[in-house]
C-alpha cells in the first residue's frame, strides 16, 4: 500500500491504495492553512497503514535535492503557505520517507502510469482551471531543472481588440492572467461556468490555449497533450485543434489534443504512482 496526498490551492486529497483501481481509502477536505491542512491529512492517515507518501503540491515547490529548500513551498499566493516546509512537516508527521512532485507533475505521472499517457515517452499533461498549469515528461523522466515547468506563467501575444489588462500578480498578462479561470471572471464579470456555449468568452479562450500549445509543441514536441481541468470542460477540442493547425499554418502536425483519462483524480493517483516508484 501506497499514499498520496494532492496539496490543491482549494482543496487537498488524501488517498491509499496500490493502483487506479485499488483504493482502500480516499477522502477530501478544504485547504487551509498549513497547520490545520497537516493535522487533516495526518488524521487520515493514522487509520492506514503504508509504505511511502507521494505528494502532489500546489506550487511553486523547490524539487531540486541538493537545495536547502527541497520540498518547500515557494513565492504562491497563497501568503500561509509561503516559504513552508512542506516535506519536511509531512515527514516528521507520518513518520516515513515523502516524495514531493507539483501537482499536475503527479497529474502527468498518473496519466502515463494508468491513462492517456500509457506507452508514451514524451507529452504534456495541462490542467486549466482556476489557474494554468502544466508537467511534462521528456524521454520518460519528468522535466525538472532551475524550477519545474511553469506553462501558466508563458508570455503570449494579445489577441487583436482584447483590452483585458490581465490578473497574474506577477506577470499581469501572461497566459494564466489572460485565460484562466479566475481572470476569465474578472474579464466577463460572471463565473465562467454561468458563461453559454455561444458566449464570446469560448472562442477568445480557445485562441488563446491554441498560441500556448503551439508554442508548447514547437518547444517539447510532445507525442500528445493532455489537457484537464474545469475550463476545459466547456471548451471544444475540435475547435481547439483546428485553430492549433491553422497557426501551425502546414509546418508540422499537432499531436493529439485529450481528455485525462483518470478524470479529476490524475494528480492523487500519481502521487500514489510517485510513492510505489522504486527506492530512489
Amino acid at each position: 500500500m501506497f499514499a498520496g496526498i494532492e496539496l490543491g490551492g482549494t482543496k487537498t486529497v488524501c488517498a491509499v491504495g496500490t493502483c487506479s483501481t485499488d483504493l482502500v481509502a480516499r477522502t477530501e477536505f478544504p485547504t487551509g492553512d498549513p497547520v490545520a491542512t497537516l493535522r487533516e491529512v495526518a488524521a487520515f492517515f493514522r487509520q492506514h497503514t503504508f509504505e511511502r507518501v507521494g505528494v502532489a503540491a500546489f506550487g511553486p515547490v523547490d524539487l531540486r535535492a541538493s537545495s536547502k529548500t527541497y520540498g518547500h513551498i515557494l513565492k504562491t499566493p497563497k501568503e500561509a503557505w509561503r516559504g513552508f516546509d512542506l516535506a519536511g512537516s509531512l515527514r516528521t508527521a507520518l513518520c516515513t520517507e515523502i516524495r514531493i512532485d507539483t501537482d499536475v507533475g503527479c497529474a502527468a505521472l498518473g496519466e502515463m502510469t494508468w491513462g492517456a499517457a500509457r506507452g508514451l515517452q514524451t507529452f504534456l499533461y495541462v490542467t486549466i482551471g482556476t489557474g494554468i498549469g502544466g508537467g511534462a515528461y521528456v524521454n520518460g523522466h519528468p522535466l525538472h531543472g532551475l524550477l519545474h515547468p511553469e506553462m501558466g506563467h508563458l508570455i503570449i501575444p494579445r489577441d487583436p481588440g482584447d483590452e483585458f489588462p490581465g490578473s497574474c500578480p506577477s506577470h499581469v498578462d501572461c497566459l494564466e492572467g489572460l485565460a484562466a479561470g479566475h481572470s476569465m471572471e474578472k474579464r466577463w464579470g460572471a463565473p465562467p461556468r454561468t458563461l453559454p456555449p455561444d458566449h464570446a468568452a469560448w472562442a477568445l479562450e480557445t485562441r488563446y490555449l491554441a498560441t500556448a500549445i503551439v508554442n508548447w509543441l514547437l518547444t517539447l514536441s510532445p507525442e500528445c497533450i493532455i489537457l484537464g481541468g474545469g475550463i476545459m470542460e466547456r471548451i471544444s477540442f475540435e475547435a481547439l485543434r483546428a485553430r492549433v493547425l491553422e497557426l501551425l499554418n502546414d509546418y508540422c502536425d499537432a499531436p493529439p489534443l485529450v481528455r485525462p483519462a483518470l478524470g479529476r483524480d490524475s494528480g492523487v493517483l500519481g502521487a500514489i504512482a510517485l510513492a510505489a516508484q522504486s527506492p530512489l
